[in-house]
C-alpha cells in the first residue's frame, strides 16, 4: 500500500499563504489530490491534478490555490493563497484520485490548516 507523507501546514493569519508537500511512497502512474476536513464537515475534494497534469479546483479554492506535481520526486504540493478562516481543516494528500465521484484509493494522515482572522 502507498504511503504519502504531508508536510507544509501550519497558523496563518487570514490573507496569508501555504505550501503543502506531499511525497509518496511509490512512483505516482495517476491522479493525485488533496481533500480537506473541517471541524464538524464532511471531507471534500479541494484540488486533483492528473498524471498529465490537467488540473480540477473545487469552487471553494479555484484562483486562491494551485495544484502542482512533480513525478520525478513522487511529490504534489498545494500552493495555498488568500487564506481564509473558512480554510480551516486537516489537509490530506490523495492517491489515486476520481474527481467525478470525489475518491481517492488511498490518503495520508493529514496537516492541520489553521487560518486566523
Amino acid at each position: 500500500q502507498v504511503q504519502l507523507i504531508e508536510s507544509g501546514g501550519g497558523l496563518v493569519q487570514a490573507g496569508g499563504s501555504l505550501r503543502l508537500s506531499c511525497v509518496a511512497s511509490v512512483r505516482p502512474f495517476v491522479a493525485m489530490g488533496w481533500f480537506r476536513q473541517a471541524p464538524g464537515k464532511e471531507r471534500e475534494l479541494v484540488a486533483a491534478i492528473s498524471f498529465s497534469e490537467d488540473t480540477w479546483y473545487s469552487d471553494y479554492v479555484k484562483g486562491r490555490f494551485a495544484i502542482s506535481r512533480d513525478n520525478s520526486k513522487n511529490a504534489v504540493y498545494l500552493q495555498m493563497n488568500s487564506l481564509k478562516p473558512e480554510d480551516t481543516a486537516v489537509y490530506y494528500c490523495a492517491f489515486g484520485v476520481t474527481v467525478i465521484t470525489r475518491s481517492a484509493e488511498s490518503m495520508g494522515q493529514g496537516t492541520q490548516v489553521t487560518v486566523s482572522s
